[in-house]
């Protein structure tokens, strides 16, 4: 007899059958991406709450959010539920970052606050993304974030070191305590320290 449906949902299971009676089933199941357990715990670690949006059926898809350690899982999701999910999740206020590889992906892909693709995935789903990780590392998804963190963290610093500049010298150069040349220099000397700040990000 063919399998149940809590057989089923274990593993993809297609069977072959020849005109005198005979089957043989092949079971074909997930096999997990080196760093992608840890991956789901440094996200986690640095504040973002993950969920799992998959076409597979709700069981698998729980089975394997399980194993991750994801916050939730959906499963059974068309491209239009992803949407759905995703723009209730930006109706909350939350900004929604998307990783995904897949045809059915790319809609999603498009709608997200930033979203990013596996390098081996689907074509549409990469020409959809902000970014491809080239990689296909799980891991590459947190250094990404890392390095977006680390670089907003330096732009916001700009305005400051320019607010700074003007609040210092500006009065004292509108009241000639300070010659041009001197403001002018103070300037220079501004954006040469707001450039070598912005270099760090390299680092």
């Amino acid at each position: 007899g063919m399998p149940g449906d809590a057989a089923a949902d274990a593993a993809s299971q297609v069977w072959l059958c020849a005109e005198d009676g005979g089957c043989a089933s092949f079971s074909f199941d997930e096999s997990l991406r080196e760093g992608a357990a840890e991956a789901v715990a440094a996200l986690q670690t640095m504040g973002y709450r993950l969920s799992l949006l998959s076409g597979d059926s709700p069981a698998r898809a729980q089975r394997l959010a399980q194993q991750l350690g994801f916050d939730a899982a959906i499963g059974g999701a068309t491209p239009q539920g992803k949407l759905d999910e995703l723009a209730a999740a930006q109706a909350r206020g939350e900004r929604v970052a998307m990783v995904g590889d897949g045809v059915n992906d790319a809609p999603v892909l498009a709608r997200a606050d930033v979203s990013l693709a596996m390098g081996q995935g689907a074509l549409v789903a990469r020409a959809q993304a902000d970014a491809v990780l080239v990689g296909n590392r799980p891991m590459d998804v947190v250094h990404a974030l890392r390095v977006a963190r680390r670089t907003m963290g330096i732009v916001r610093q700009h305005p400051v070191w320019a607010l700074l500049y003007n609040v210092a010298c500006d009065p004292l150069a509108l009241f000639g305590y300070l010659p041009p040349w001197a403001a002018g220099l103070g300037m220079a000397g501004s954006s040469v320290v707001v450039i070598l700040n912005a270099l760090r990000a390299a680092r």
